[in-house]
This record gives structure tokens, sequence and C-alpha cells, in this order.
């Protein structure tokens, strides 16, 4: 079961948003056009980078990799629809 810790402080929370969206920015260029993205899911402690068409396919590229670990997941198209979920 993924920690919970990072929903409950506030500031471990805004760091790890903040460490997802700047790994978002970097990975966002290469991404761009590509017609099998429209979510993008982010493991911040790795830098791993996921995509899918939904947020069920990148979560489950996401999972396995990285089962039960929070992941920042948002939209190619617009940043600010962006959530941090532990995977599932």
């Amino acid at each position: 079961m993924a920690d919970i810790s990072i929903w409950q402080d506030k500031k471990a929370r805004a760091a790890f948003i903040a460490k997802g969206q700047e790994l978002f920015e970097k990975a966002k260029g290469e991404l761009e056009g590509r017609e099998d993205v429209v979510i993008v899911a982010i493991e911040p402690e790795s830098g791993d980078v996921f995509v899918g068409k939904t947020l069920g396919l990148a979560d489950k590229a996401a999972f396995a990799k990285h089962p039960d670990q929070w992941v920042y997941f948002v939209r190619l198209n617009n940043p600010e629809a962006a959530i941090p979920l532990p995977t599932w």
C-alpha cells in the first residue's frame, strides 16, 4: 500500500508536485505531437516517465515498474489538470 504521508503532509505533497512539474517540463517537448500520449505519469524519485491515451493506461504502465507508489499524473495538453495519485 502506498505511503499516505505525502497526502497528509502539505510540504511533502508540494515538493512532490514541484518535482513532477519540473520533470514534466523537461519531457514535454519530446512527447508533444505523439498520438499515443494524452496522459503522462511521472515517478519523481526515479524520473521515470510513462504515457497513455487514458489515465488507466498511463497508470498500468507506471504500476508495472512502480506498484503502489505515488506518481504525478498530468494531461499533456493541459498541465493544470494534474494530480498526484498512488498507482493501482
